[in-house]
Parts: structure tokens; C-alpha cells; sequence
């Protein structure tokens, strides 16, 4: 059976991270941009991250340019965004892309586990997957929840 930990993606600074280093922990894993309307949640990403950290969580990041073009940036700018707004400690992969044929492999595979209100088609930045420690998709958030609403969902997997 697939999980999440059978994929690889590419950090900010451009090395290849198999996801199966986080086998055994919950992940959040969001498709974020540095213009978008959503993108305060970052600060509650974050803090997720510190909280539940410890216990064995982390979110995911992967910065996406097919919404609005509102990730235009290099990886650099991504990451000194990131860092100098938000403070972001967790990990934050290269752009992808997260629907359409060129859909990275990991966004393919999270869509078919888990479709949305209105199909698979991710709709807009700041989705968000949560996948338990065994690597399977357990849950969709729109960009409209916020990351501190998550807290119990996450609590339960830990």
C-alpha cells in the first residue's frame, strides 16, 4: 500500500528528502504562497509545528504558483520570505505544482486519497492534508481553516 512516506521532494536549498524520514510522525502538509490571502496562516503553521513538534509532528510546506500567481518567487525569496515574516522553522520544499498533468507525484497521491467538496482538484493555496503516523491521508482542510483549528485532530494522532 502507498503512503506518504513513499514519496521524495526537493528542499529550498535544492536536495532531494525522502519523505521517509518522517515515517512515524503526523504531518500537515500545505501547498502555501508568499501573496495570497492566506498566507498569515503561515504564523499558525508554525505554531503548530513548535507545539506538537516534540511529540512527533511536523508540517510539510510546498510552495505553489498555480493560484493567482502568487508564489512568483525563487526559492531564496521563498525561503527569506518565510523566514523573515514568519519565523518558519519547519520544512519547506521547492515550488510545484499541485494540480494538472505536471502535478508533482505526492500531490497525485494525496488528491486520491482524499477528494474535496467538489473533486480532487486542489482549489486554492493553503490546502491542507493531515496524515497520520503510518503515512496515510486521514484528512482535507480547506484554506479557509485555519491551522489553530486543527489542534484536536492532530491531538488524536499523536
Amino acid at each position: 500500500m502507498t503512503t506518504a512516506f513513499d514519496f521524495s521532494a526537493r528542499s529550498l536549498d535544492g536536495r532531494d528528502v525522502p519523505l521517509k524520514q518522517f515515517e512515524g510522525q503526523a504531518l500537515l502538509i500545505v501547498n502555501t504562497a508568499s501573496a495570497c490571502g492566506f498566507t498569515p496562516q503561515y504564523q499558525g503553521l508554525e505554531a503548530l509545528h513548535r507545539q506538537f513538534g516534540p511529540r512527533g509532528f511536523s508540517v510539510l510546506g510546498f510552495p505553489c504558483n498555480q493560484f493567482g500567481n502568487q508564489e512568483s518567487g525563487s526559492s531564496a525569496d521563498i525561503e527569506a520570505f518565510c523566514s523573515k515574516n514568519y519565523a518558519v522553522t519547519f520544512p519547506m520544499f521547492e515550488k510545484i505544482d499541485v494540480n494538472g498533468s505536471d502535478a508533482h507525484p505526492l500531490y497525485k497521491f494525496l488528491k486520491s486519497e482524499k477528494s474535496g467538496l467538489l473533486g480532487s482538484s486542489i482549489k486554492w493555496n493553503f490546502t491542507k492534508f493531515l496524515v497520520d503516523r503510518s503515512g496515510k491521508v486521514v484528512a482535507r482542510h480547506a484554506s479557509t481553516t485555519r491551522p489553530e483549528t486543527l489542534t484536536k485532530e492532530i491531538e488524536a494522532l499523536l
